[in-house]
Order: structure tokens, then sequence, then C-alpha cells
């Protein structure tokens, strides 16, 4: 058995440029991870409204700090936690929401759910114009 090996930061940008084209293209693809984590919570809270808290409606904020080079896309949606980010983020291709509808599916009627990504690749898409993605 032989164990293969990558240079992971060559492949993905291999990754992101062939299945990219516009540079542009990373702020709707996080803008879509966004409204995905607010539907995420949407429906999480119906059965589960303490979830909610005090900010119940689903917010996406875009702010733009050219002076610092930085992009921010923030949103009160589901939310990581350490380890799903190490796994939704860590792992080229692994899609939280293809995962959650999963979940989802196995469990609950999914009729009434509105979610974007499936396949793990979006996110990466902001490695086309930044050398460096902080999550928070």
């Amino acid at each position: 058995t032989r164990t293969f090996e990558a240079d992971v930061s060559r492949l993905l940008h291999m990754m992101v440029h062939s299945v990219y084209s516009d540079r542009d293209v990373f702020l709707r693809e996080l803008i879509s991870n966004a409204a995905d984590a607010c539907e995420k919570l949407r429906f999480e809270a119906v059965s589960r409204p303490e979830l909610l808290g005090d900010d119940a409606k689903p917010r996406i904020t875009i702010a733009a700090h050219p002076d610092n080079k930085e992009v921010v896309v923030e949103d009160n949606g589901i939310g990581m936690s350490r380890d799903e980010m190490a796994e939704a983020l860590g792992t080229i291709a692994r899609s939280g929401t293809r995962a959650f509808m999963e979940r989802v599916e196995a469990g609950k009627a999914a009729e009434d759910t509105q979610l974007i990504g499936q396949f793990g690749v979006g996110f990466y898409s902001a490695f086309m114009v930044a050398d460096r993605v902080d999550v928070i």
C-alpha cells in the first residue's frame, strides 16, 4: 500500500481557479454560506425556539474596509463550533449544508428548507482574492 501526498495549498489554488473564473465570485459564495447559516437556524428554531434568543430576524452584513484591505461578511445564523469549522472548512469538498440536509431528510421533513451550498468548495473561493481568511 502506498500513501499519496499532496501539496494542499497548491491543490487548493488549482481547484479554486478551475471551478471559478471570476474573482468576484467569492462574495457571492460567502453570502450564500451566510444565507445557509441563517436558514439552518430558522429551521432548527422551529423545534427549538430558544436558539433564536433576542435576535430572531435573519441578518447578513457586508462591510468593506479598503484601508485594511478587508471585506467582512457577518451573519447571525446557526454558527459553527471549533470542531465543525475544522471538519467543514478543513476538508476540501465537504459540505456542511449537504451534511445538514442529510440529517434533516433522515429525521424531519425537508420541504421547507431553502439551502444553497452543496459542494463544499464555495468558501475556498475567498482565496482567489485573499492570502488569509479569518472565520470568527
